[in-house]
């Protein structure tokens, strides 16, 4: 079998560590079960330009076929691509650009749901030519690939008629899941870029006040000198760790909030949830739907009111409810490994083949 993958999310040097590697570890995965892969990487410049990506020439990258265009994939695209094959089995393009250059293409096409993709579909910013063009790759496609079940939802919300076409496929983890024996509920870590979508600040505000709690921020971004000023003695800032150091941080807290809003998945949960932590998350958003509120987990609004009051309600909870649902959260990640998650992507593409 061949699959061409559509994306501008898929990272091709180590050096690109903003960019998401689900892709990348589910390509990897599916070579692993002897499926030929390529990987094609539409890059439309102004939009690279805007979100500060890396910049690659046209050409062949660690097995990635870069491509760069000045419009947004007007005319025929293939003539920047000399002699590529595109005899595949079928098309599957992630991402607004991934969709837009797919429907240039000819063969069975798969296209997936990110958050950004409700973003263009939802903001009349992008009506009179994204919307368009994603939505005739929908009406072409033979399967719709929703990242998560929030999504899979707001999706459908828009586009009701496609719900046989419609399947999920979350991120996996590629370590094996802690079952926590105790845990001390006094150590709360976060892990993001930081900028504001995240709402670490929320977090800072409510850690703040509270006596006995300390908190851990990984990650870098716009948003750390202002949140280290707002910040008291008890919050700490490790600046961008490899993963590796934050899965060891991780195994060493109690607690991992992260109120984020328009997630498109949120592996860092299935990570925290993986490494034995008390796991919290933005009501309707991420991974809401694998997390379910005071069974493997807890929801919250992305506000400091709400993040106080679970708290301090998980200080105050029973420590045998406690554990029940850490064994809960065990049980759940348990069957959200890569090599699962991978799979069952691969088994839907070939269902709807």
């Amino acid at each position: 079998m061949k699959i061409l993958l559509v994306t501008d999310l898929y990272p091709i040097s180590d050096d690109e560590i903003k960019t998401p590697v689900v892709l990348f570890d589910f390509v990897r995965e599916w070579k692993k079960s002897g499926i030929d892969v390529d990987v094609l990487k539409p890059n439309f410049l102004l939009n690279s330009f805007i979100r500060h990506k890396k910049f690659y020439r046209t050409g062949i990258f660690n097995d990635v076929y870069n491509v760069n265009y000045f419009t947004p994939f007007w005319g025929n695209v293939k003539n920047k691509i000399p002699n590529y094959n595109y005899d595949y089995d079928v098309i599957v393009a992630h991402m607004p650009s991934g969709i837009i250059f797919a429907n240039k293409l000819q063969g069975k096409l798969i296209c997936a749901v990110h958050n950004s993709d409700i973003e263009v579909l939802t903001n009349p910013l992008y009506r009179i030519y994204f919307k368009k063009q994603m939505e005739i790759g929908y009406k072409k496609s033979i399967g719709i690939a929703c990242r998560s079940e929030v999504l899979k939802n707001k999706f459908l919300e828009l586009y009701p008629q496609y719900e046989n076409k419609v399947f999920l496929i979350p991120s996996g983890i590629d370590f094996k899941p802690l079952l926590r024996e105790k845990n001390n509920r006094t150590k709360i870590v976060t892990c993001a870029n930081l900028i504001k979508r995240k709402n670490i600040d929320k977090l800072i505000f409510a850690v703040n006040d509270m006596a006995n709690m300390e908190l851990t921020v990984i990650g870098s971004g716009k948003e750390l000198t202002y949140l280290k000023k707002i910040s008291n003695k008890n919050i700490k800032f490790t600046g961008y760790l490899n993963h590796e150091k934050v899965i060891d941080i991780f195994k060493q807290s109690d607690i991992f909030i992260l109120p984020s809003v328009h997630e498109t998945f949120g592996m860092v949960y299935l990570e925290a949830m993986a490494s034995g932590c008390i796991t919290v998350c933005t009501k309707n958003d991420g991974i809401d739907g694998i997390i379910k509120d005071n069974y493997n987990g807890f929801l919250i609004e992305p506000n400091t009111i709400s993040i106080k009051s679970l708290i301090d309600k998980i200080r105050h909870t029973d420590d045998i409810e406690m554990k029940t649902l850490l064994q809960n959260c065990y049980n759940t990640v348990k069957n959200y490994s890569l090599a699962n998650c991978a799979d069952s992507y691969l088994k839907n593409i070939l269902e709807f083949m």
